[in-house]
């Protein structure tokens, strides 16, 4: 048994000494610059800057349909691709831009608010894009007032 294990070791140690070769003599320069050049491409990113990330109907009639626009600019270095604007309630219909918006563009990101719900309502839109970040938050909401009843809610 111990013979074994000698001998097994001796096999493992002569491997090893067998494969050390000069690791930076494989190395190929060709491969360290296309290396490089993706690192700093990889610093190269968009950054989504709204005018507004909070929109405010103000009083409405349940049932009346509501639209708004949030206006955003790329502020980044490269462009800025959406892949995705979900709501938090199937009452919001965000509609985001299909196109990529060129470094120092604007972007229109529209939304839709059937105007469902009663009292005070806050809904919140999640646009996920190729940011640092990741992911933005914006917000509507407006008090609802009941189809035919009297005007409730705060006064402007």
């Amino acid at each position: 048994m111990k013979r074994a294990i000698l001998g097994l070791s001796l096999v493992v140690l002569l491997g090893l000494v067998a494969c050390k070769e000069n690791a930076s003599s494989k190395v190929k320069d060709d491969n360290v610059a296309v290396a490089a050049e993706r690192d700093e491409a990889a610093k190269l990113l968009p950054v989504m800057v709204f005018e507004k990330v909070e929109h405010d109907f103000g009083t409405i009639t349940q049932g009346t349909p509501q639209e708004t626009v949030f206006k955003f600019t790329n502020t980044g270095d490269a462009p800025l691709v959406i892949t995705k604007a979900t709501s938090s309630c199937g009452c919001t219909v965000p509609n985001p831009p299909k196109d990529p918006i060129a470094p120092g563009e604007q972007g229109e990101l529209k939304v839709k608010y059937n105007g469902a719900g009663q009292n005070q309502i806050t809904k919140t839109i999640t646009v996920v894009a190729n940011t640092a970040k990741g992911s933005e938050m914006l917000k509507i909401k407006a008090f609802v007032n009941k189809k035919g009843a009297a005007p409730l809610g705060p006064v402007k």
